[in-house]
């Protein structure tokens, strides 16, 4: 898989992945100590349905070429926040910068555009039954005629092998198990090259073994295209053995965003109890 347009954080500049349309506040990077603007610079965003106010003022960054989790139970907002950063929902007030691309202002054709720079894992997998295995992995290429079918193909299988699945291209998604269902879909999310891969509760449902898979997964989509993945979870093993930053929701708010390092140490009561596991997910 190529990875040409994209800086690896080791030794690439220290830019965000959307650097080329404008320049946002530096953040500390915990791994390198070094500045870098933020992927995603998210301010003061609120969404509301009807009286139900799920997000109260949120605002985070998000770290180029790091895994990033976004954490809390159910109902906290994860869910809502990861449509708007993603372009399907529009905030009610606040700003979600790609660079100097605000999605709570841009027009429909500059939202499909940073589309094509970002991979969604779906929480269930979303294959296509009616599809092969090949074909939905290269369905994202098809849809946006961004390849020639020959090519497009040779790219789906090349990312299948690296991901285990040689030979599978011709299957039908409905021989998959549970486990490779998963890495089907993450290699459709991997085939536009993405700047940003979101991950929506990838272990949801999941046994242990399942797990510990789908952790490795999101290792490689970070180590195999240098991208920014941001995960929503309530898995706090995974969040605290793969995050590089992490960012702790309570009722629609920032409870504390920072390393894995700094949520150990918290003394926050909010962050205490979520690390304890003191009420069901």
């Amino acid at each position: 898989m190529s990875a040409q347009n994209h800086n690896g954080p080791e030794n690439g500049p220290e830019t965000g992945p959307f650097s080329e349309v404008g320049r946002a506040p530096a953040i500390t990077d915990p791994l390198s100590g070094g500045s870098r603007a933020p992927a995603i610079e998210v301010r003061e965003v609120t969404k509301s349905f009807g009286d139900s106010e799920v997000l109260k003022g949120v605002s985070l960054d998000l770290l180029p070429g790091r895994i990033n989790f976004i954490i809390g139970r159910s109902g906290e907002g994860k869910s809502v926040l990861l449509k708007i950063l993603t372009g399907l929902y529009k905030p009610d007030s606040g700003s979600v910068r790609y660079g100097n691309i605000d999605l709570a202002k841009a027009r429909p054709r500059e939202v499909d555009g940073l589309r094509l720079r970002m991979g969604l894992l779906f929480q269930e997998g979303a294959l296509f039954d009616s599809l092969t295995v090949g074909e939905n992995v290269v369905f994202p290429l098809w849809f946006h005629r961004l390849a020639k079918p020959a090519a497009a193909r040779k790219k789906a299988l090349g990312i299948l092998e690296e991901l285990g699945l040689a030979g599978y291209g011709d299957m039908g998604v409905s021989l998959l198990s549970t486990g490779e269902k998963k890495r089907v879909a993450l290699a459709r999310a991997l085939i536009v090259d993405p700047e940003v891969v979101f991950f929506d509760e990838p272990t949801t449902g999941l046994d242990p073994l399942l797990s510990s898979q789908v952790d490795g997964l999101i290792v490689h989509a970070q180590k195999a295209s240098k991208a920014t993945v941001v995960v929503v979870s309530h898995d706090m093993a995974a969040t605290l053995s793969l995050a590089d930053r992490v960012t702790l929701l309570r009722q629609g708010r920032v409870v504390l965003s920072g390393s894995p390092d700094e949520f150990r140490a918290s003394r926050d009561p909010e962050v205490i109890n979520f690390l304890s596991g003191g009420e069901s997910p």
